[in-house]
């Protein structure tokens, strides 16, 4: 852990088990609580079809910006600890998941460790990352222009992606 350097980071978070709102709710909460760790700003929650495996329940899509004094490793040891602790099970790739908490960016870090690969590999290709990310993106400072709303415009086109109301639950 670094206290004294902060970096801005970009987590993901899905669901499409059990309580899906709940679980993201979990999630954000015990992101939060994380040592040196501050939930900058969080988008709206966006409602998705599953891809990959069709014949799922859709999808809770959210993404947080977060401030962290953790190094990558550790932040993402703890990704997976919260994870585990909701139930997640690691079986069919893209398959269900009560809770699933990817690390989309970190500044000023690029990785291509098969266990933590940054930026996210998949992220630029994806509406229910990029339409979160594109709603936030204003706190990414430090890091690279990737011109995330346009992307997130040019996906939403493609794949069905709407804002989740919360109020109707």
């Amino acid at each position: 852990m670094n206290e004294d350097h902060r970096s801005r980071v970009f987590i993901s978070l899905g669901s499409n088990l059990a309580d899906r709102l709940r679980s993201l709710a979990a999630a954000r909460e015990a992101l939060a609580a994380l040592p040196a760790t501050a939930v900058v700003a969080t988008s709206r929650i966006y409602e998705t079809a599953p891809q990959g495996h069709e014949s799922q329940p859709e999808f809770l899509n959210q993404v947080l910006c977060l401030e962290t004094g953790l190094l990558p490793h550790d932040l993402l040891a703890e990704c997976q600890r919260i994870e585990n602790e909701h139930g997640r099970e690691r079986g069919l790739r893209f398959g269900p998941r009560s809770l699933d908490i990817d690390i989309l960016l970190y500044q000023d870090v690029e990785s291509e460790e098969p266990e933590l690969m940054l930026p996210h590999p998949r992220m630029l290709r994806r509406a229910f990352v990029l339409a979160p990310l594109a709603e936030i993106w204003s706190c990414a400072r430090g890091m690279p222009d990737l011109h995330v709303t346009a992307l997130a415009q040019a996906m939403a086109r493609d794949q069905a992606i709407r804002p989740y109301d919360v109020s109707e639950v």
